[in-house]
């Protein structure tokens, strides 16, 4: 009988190892395929210049990105098009390109602020301020919550009797006169 349970849960163990082995091969092959499918392009001086283009914004005022400003009669997209085009092909890096045209234009050309220094705010603050309105919002309904409670023990009259005979007698000529002990 114990030799039988222990060929059933060695037989388990192969299965649930031959399941793992499955799921690893399954999971590298579709890494290799996520892989692969993003490198198809990346390598094109055009595909580079829509992916620059879409992290830099257009200096015209019209508050698009630069692959995308669609203003009419844009003074200033064919140019910032034309020197990134011809940053990418002397070979720069994206940093260079970026650090260029931070230098040129000034820090508003970035599409995202950086995440070093004072710009790092600009990342942490809408959480932030996300967080402390969850925070209100929670503390505010149980603020209400208690609220209920307390009115619920007037109207049944769980609330503590107060110690004094004269102020239970105050009270209660309170409650007779208002018409009700929902102490509202």
């Amino acid at each position: 009988m114990a030799l039988r349970a222990f060929k059933f849960w060695a037989r388990a163990g192969e299965d649930v190892r031959a399941r793992l082995r499955f799921w690893v091969r399954a999971a590298e092959v579709s890494t290799l395929a996520l892989a692969i499918c993003f490198s198809l392009g990346a390598g094109t001086p055009e595909s580079r210049q829509n992916t620059l283009s879409h992290q830099l914004m257009c200096t015209c005022g019209c508050a698009q990105l630069l692959g995308e400003c669609d203003h009419v009669g844009c003074p200033d997209r064919d140019k910032e098009l034309s020197e990134l085009m011809s940053d990418i092909a002397a070979g720069m890096t994206d940093q260079q390109v970026f650090n260029e045209f931070v230098a040129k234009y000034g820090a508003t050309v970035l599409a995202a602020p950086t995440t070093k220094g004072f710009d790092l705010v600009a990342w942490i603050a809408p959480f932030a301020v996300f967080g402390a309105a969850l925070l209100g919002t929670i503390l505010l309904i149980r603020r209400w919550g208690g609220l209920g409670l307390e009115r619920h023990a007037y109207s049944t009259g769980t609330v503590a009797k107060a110690a004094d005979p004269a102020e239970q007698e105050r009270l209660d000529r309170v409650r007779r006169d208002t018409g009700g002990g929902d102490g509202f």
